[in-house]
């Protein structure tokens, strides 16, 4: 057993946990599950007319640069409580030691939430980009029937009701294809953690390689080289920006919606302390994993967001253009067939990854939380697999969840938000217990400090949380209104009802030496040598 491991496992049973997953991850495996999941070549295109609906170029350029800061800042602030506390399922973990086990489980189940928002929000996109990219650029088939249309104006020579019937039968297509999408993805998980790594360390080296080439392509073939429209903010809510955002809106409003879009690229980067259980030297590895993502994230995905603006022929009429916005500067470009159809399959395989990572995310935060008995039926979805190492139950139990929320809501653009909104607040929820804890109950601290930054930056995250919730419940995103209401009508009724005296939170004190036993015969039941 190597010096890492061992103190890689001494550190989690001061924690009261057993090793049973497997610890199989070095440093570059746990920036790049958090890499993959972020995945530029996701939201960085998918949402990218949102940017242009909103605040035009400047929104998708600028703006990508305001985001991703504030995601650095966020990413810094957890890295500094990862490398206190390394394990699975962080975020519920660490509110719970600094603000209390009532915080720590709304925490868990906001991170829940999110994280399925970020599987539903990617397989619909990995979808409609297969759909769109390989189906019909590729292979030049027609998708009309697999895509739902406009109803105003209505299309070319049909009726209203053959455009309702046409989108009936695209949101079936659509719930069939991601549910196989993610089984696919449900099955890789299934069989071990070294299959997923593999695969995101794949995904890491891919998204790099895809984004400079397609940087590249866009500016090959299509850049006008006009620098200033970098820097041209022109408020396209309303009709101007193809009604992604219904009505006209103040250019404050615009340019905090449009926001969504680098925070939605840039997220999911706690998949790095979701697998802290499963990589050497966590203390260290999980916080460089988590910054590092975030940060190779912005500086490739504002210079991949700068190409497609200088690439655009006319940047009003590419606001105009809605969802259809980046496809048709894509379509449009007279690069070589080859190149395209290279490019698009590269960007399909890295959001099928994407989402593939933020499943493994999922599941981990479901084992974390079922763990300490904070789910119903617990005792299921802690079950970790003696000959897989991984928590089969609550991968499928993921899967199947995140299914369920494009039920909800097959549209992507509310996942989307969604995604951004909730994952936001749960990091948001242990730094602000961290501000308050730190020098007073928290006094345990990893190799990596952010010094006299810390309060600073939690002061941040919190004032721009604040911000972000009040963009993301504005229209057409106001459907997450209902999200909010009843998760929080939801969280009290059963915290005070049942929870605050049946739920215990994490191991703490004397409880801790009392499991020494437990996490003896968990480990030997999984073959991990103790």
């Amino acid at each position: 057993m190597s010096d890492h491991h061992s103190e890689d496992v001494k550190v989690l049973h001061s924690m009261g946990y057993a090793q049973e997953l497997s610890r199989r991850m070095g440093g570059f495996s746990n920036f790049a599950i958090s890499f993959s999941i972020i995945c530029i070549l996701a939201g960085g295109i998918t949402s990218f007319p949102l940017a242009m609906g909103t605040g035009g170029a400047f929104e998708a350029t600028i703006g990508w640069i305001v985001g991703g800061l504030f995601a650095l800042i966020v990413s810094a602030s957890l890295g500094q409580i990862a490398s206190a506390y390394p394990t699975a399922g962080g975020l519920y973990h660490w509110s719970s030691i600094l603000g209390g086990r009532g915080w720590g489980w709304a925490t868990a189940w906001i991170n829940l939430l999110g994280l399925i928002f970020v599987v539903a929000s990617v397989n619909v996109g990995v979808w409609q980009l297969f759909r769109d990219l390989v189906v019909n650029g590729v292979f030049h088939v027609d998708v009309t029937s697999w895509t739902v249309l406009s109803t105003d104006p209505l299309p070319t020579g049909m009726t209203a009701d053959q455009v309702a019937a046409n989108n009936s039968h695209a949101i079936w297509v659509q719930i069939i294809a991601v549910s196989l999408i993610t089984i696919v993805q449900a099955l890789i998980n299934h069989f071990g953690i070294k299959l997923t790594t593999l695969l995101t360390d794949f995904s890491g080296y891919l998204i790099l390689v895809v984004a400079v080439i397609l940087t590249a392509t866009f500016l090959i073939w299509g850049a006008s080289w006009d620098f200033s429209r970098i820097f041209a903010f022109v408020n396209n809510t309303g009709d101007a920006g193809g009604g992604y955002v219904p009505s006209p809106r103040t250019a404050i409003i615009a340019f905090l919606v449009g926001l969504l879009y680098p925070l939605y690229t840039i997220t999911g980067f706690d998949a790095s302390a979701h697998t802290s259980e499963e990589t050497r030297d966590a203390r260290r590895a999980v916080p460089r994993g988590m910054i590092h993502s975030v940060f190779w994230s912005l500086v490739f995905g504002f210079v991949m967001a700068v190409s497609f603006v200088l690439a655009s022929p006319d940047l009003a009429a590419t606001a105009k253009d809605g969802g259809s916005a980046w496809f048709n500067l894509f379509n449009n470009l007279p690069a070589p067939t080859v190149l395209k159809d290279i490019l698009a399959i590269g960007i399909v395989v890295a959001n099928f990854i994407c989402a593939l990572a933020g499943l493994t995310s999922t599941s981990r935060m479901i084992f974390a939380f079922a763990r300490d008995g904070g789910l119903p039926g617990s005792s299921v979805w802690k079950v970790v697999s003696p000959t897989w190492r991984t928590p089969v139950a609550a991968i499928w139990l993921g899967a199947v969840l995140s299914v369920a929320a494009t039920l909800y809501s097959p549209a992507f653009a509310a996942l989307a938000a969604g995604c951004a909104l909730f994952l936001y607040v749960s990091y948001a929820m242990p730094i602000a217990a961290g501000l308050l804890a730190e020098g007073k109950s928290w006094t345990e601290f990893g190799p990596f400090r952010l010094g006299v930054w810390s309060k600073p930056f939690a002061v941040i995250v919190l004032l721009g949380t604040l911000i972000l919730m009040y963009a993301g419940i504005q229209p057409p995103f106001d459907i997450l209104i209902n999200y909010a209401i009843g998760l929080i009508v939801l969280l009290i009724v059963l915290w005070f009802g049942i929870e605050a005296r049946r739920f215990k939170g994490p191991p703490i004190g004397a409880e801790i030496a009392k499991r020494q036993a437990e996490i003896a015969a968990a480990e030997i039941a999984v073959g991990e040598k103790v």
